[in-house]
């Protein structure tokens, strides 16, 4: 009888070894494997020295070592709009290599991403085999549905042979209940337009818009297809219930021109529903929106392509049309900083932008604070910003927080920009240690703007930021003394309190400090104000309370 004699722990250690060896060095190959990668680049005044950018860039990758286990690299394809660079087939190692070079500014691999809410039952954990689904019998006998911006019943995804034909129930077609009326509905999430539309091909004579809590009491004008009018929240609650207490509710839809002004009048300016809010999520220390500015029911030029409705169905041709939104605020305020450019020609865009903030009002024409009309409430700096625009007074600021070029780049350095990230902003080249310099910001807040913006935290009780203002108040030997009015929860010390200038043009510095004395919920607000006794020069000052924050030691 034959036996086998068992390995030896020396042959079996060295088996376990070259094992060992075979998958580490699978391992080495596979992580090492060439792939596409996007090589964002700078341009450098080298660049300049190459007739094109491909040779520019093929330079690039000739610095790499030559490497007999791999195949030359290549430009796949060279960018010049979005950013300025090439993508090439190389390995990770390569890549590693290349980012030590001068000129690039960054290294990404070429990924494919994947839209994980095309299949919305398996993003959300549904499977044919087990859990909800199967043991609802897949809702077989359960109908869905969902009206948002309309159904349309003949599309395929609707379809379901196991259910008898049907079309939709005839009282959802029955247009004898809207013909010849005046209809109401409620504003909704649509183009209100669009609701008058509905109305006219219905056979309806007009239409009364119906605010609902969402946008309170905020009214705006529209070109619709047939004779309507909007209503805020309150009056269209009456209206509605007066419809459903009467058995045979009427109305009369009279326009009675154009008033302005007048004791009826609701109180001007007021800030709209849509209107842009801080604060500001990714700079908490920069108090954002800047200024609010007239922005709703606009008449503006209008192009002759489409009508008023910007409908398929309107004929209707105009030169002019009523317009809410931002894209009629901009210009507003755009014409007012090229009035004061005029009238400055040395001004920075950052002075521009102070006289604009330090000069803007908070009060409406009836003496009370800005109303909001997201809310039905005062407004506030988050709302509001610095206030309303005055053109007037802008033009006589006193005082102005300017900011040049070099201020903007501490600020990016404050904010965890780094050389190479910045001279995407530059679009030159940026010395290495441009965030190492003297004078970089201690925090986003040093930024000279014309305005503060202070957020508390469980850990920081103090605040402080730099500022620095110009004397253009037309007095050489100005004296302004400063004024507080510190947000509830808050200590507030502006050092100096008087800042004397010897000339026009001159610069003067001074530093807040925010020491938190209290809780003043979620967010308070306040300002200070420097005045010479004939300009004000004012900046709102916006305190919010982090999450991490607590109260209960107050």
């Amino acid at each position: 009888m034959s036996s086998s004699s068992s390995p030896s722990p020396h042959s079996l250690l060295l088996l376990l070894f070259f094992t060992f060896f075979l998958f580490s060095l699978s391992h080495s190959q596979q992580s090492n494997t060439p792939q596409t990668f996007i090589i964002h680049v700078s341009k450098s005044p080298k660049s300049s020295l190459f007739s094109t950018n491909q040779n520019h860039f093929s330079s690039i990758l000739n610095t790499l070592p030559s490497s007999s286990s791999s195949t030359p690299p290549s430009i796949l394809y060279t960018y010049t709009s979005a950013i300025h660079g090439f993508s090439a087939h190389l390995t990770p190692s390569q890549a590693d290599h290349l980012k030590s070079h001068p000129d690039i500014l960054s290294i990404q691999p070429d990924q494919i991403r994947h839209l994980h809410t095309t299949h919305t039952p398996s993003f959300l954990g549904l499977a044919e085999t087990s859990g909800l689904w199967p043991n609802s019998h897949f809702a077989s006998d359960v109908i869905i549905g969902v009206l948002d911006t309309g159904i349309w019943p003949e599309l395929h995804s609707f379809s379901d042979p196991s259910l008898s034909k049907s079309t939709l129930p005839s009282s959802w077609k029955d247009s004898s209940k809207v013909k010849g009326k005046i209809v109401v509905c409620d504003r909704g999430g649509n183009a209100r337009v669009e609701k008058g539309s509905a109305v006219k091909k219905a056979g309806g004579l007009g239409m009364i818009m119906s605010n609902t809590e969402e946008n309170g009491e905020e009214l705006l004008a529209d070109a619709h297809l047939i004779a309507a009018t909007m209503v805020g929240q309150t009056a269209g609650d009456k209206i509605k219930e007066y419809i459903k207490s009467s058995e045979n509710p009427t109305a009369t839809i009279k326009f009675k021109g154009t008033v302005i002004g007048g004791s009826d009048s609701p109180s001007a300016p007021q800030v709209a529903s849509f209107s842009s809010r801080g604060p500001n999520y990714r700079t908490s220390e920069i108090l954002k929106p800047d200024v609010i500015a007239p922005g709703v029911n606009i008449l503006a030029g209008w192009t002759g392509k489409v009508g008023p409705t910007d409908l398929e169905i309107d004929p209707r041709r105009v030169e002019f049309n009523i317009i809410s939104g931002t894209s009629m605020s901009c210009p507003h305020v755009s014409g007012i900083a090229a009035l004061l450019r005029k009238a400055f020609p040395k001004f920075s865009p950052a002075a521009i932008k102070s006289a604009l903030m330090t000069t803007a009002y908070n009060v409406d024409n009836s003496g009370g604070k800005i109303k909001d009309l997201g809310t039905g409430k005062e407004s506030n700096p988050f709302v509001h910003g610095a206030g309303h625009v005055d053109p007037n007074k802008a033009l006589n600021p006193g005082l102005v927080y300017d900011i040049n070029t070099n201020d903007y780049l501490s600020f990016l350095c404050s904010i965890g920009y780094d050389a190479k990230k910045i001279q995407v902003f530059t679009r030159e080249p940026t010395s290495y240690n441009i965030c190492e310099n003297e004078g970089n910001f201690d925090s986003p807040g040093d930024l000279n703007y014309p305005s503060f913006s202070v957020e508390f935290g469980a850990y920081n009780s103090l605040v402080k930021y730099k500022r620095v203002v110009t004397n253009v108040g037309g007095s050489d030997d100005a004296v302004y003394t400063v004024k507080i009015d510190a947000p509830f929860g808050v200590d507030v010390n502006v050092s100096p309190s008087k800042l004397v200038f010897s000339s026009e043009n001159k610069t003067q510095a001074f530093e807040i400090t925010f020491t938190r004395i209290g809780y003043g919920g979620s967010q308070s607000f306040g300002s200070i104000e420097w005045s010479d006794g004939s300009h004000i020069v004012r900046s709102p000052i916006a305190v919010r309370w982090s999450n991490g924050f607590s109260s209960a030691s107050y």
